[in-house]
């Protein structure tokens, strides 16, 4: 008898995907108390990474590096803006363009926010060389799935 006739390939125990999943919800629940102090959540703390790195970037840009929609990034900017940390300004040229530009304020957390890749690390109980290379074997993955394709269930072959 195979895996898949016994349908052990279905306990929820060997699933990468529950893996990946509930591992992502444990990083985000040990992010929420280092994220709290700055008064930012988890996802508006992921585009101001990618503001400290690219200041000045648009909507659509941002939204391609979180590898998300424009319309999901769009409430998360809306409430970074309000919070002082950047401001959004449509392109004279083309007003369907909106560009982004911290603050003062925002740039400034940025000093603020530096203790917290190390105590992720920390609390991963692995050494950085271990975190580097399991973090590249995600990025393959999720390179993998992204070209690849997979059948479904009743598809034809």
């Amino acid at each position: 008898m195979t895996e898949d006739e016994s349908g052990s390939g279905l306990l929820l125990d060997n699933q990468l995907c529950f893996a990946l999943y509930s591992t992502s919800l444990m990083m985000t629940k040990t992010y929420k108390p280092l994220l709290k102090v700055l008064e930012l959540t988890y996802p508006q703390y992921l585009a101001m990474l990618v503001l400290w790195e690219e200041d000045g970037i648009t909507v659509s840009h941002l939204s391609k590096r979180l590898l998300t929609d424009p319309g999901s990034v769009t409430p998360i900017l809306k409430r970074l803006e309000v919070d002082g940390l950047l401001t959004r300004q449509r392109r004279k040229q083309d007003e369907r363009v909106v560009e982004l530009r911290l603050t003062a304020k925002g740039q400034a957390l940025q000093d603020k926010a530096k203790t917290i890749p190390g105590c992720i690390v920390n609390a991963s109980g692995q050494t950085l060389s271990d975190i580097m290379a399991l973090k590249q074997q995600l990025l393959k993955l999720r390179e993998n799935l992204e070209t690849g394709t997979c059948r479904g269930a009743d598809s034809p072959e």
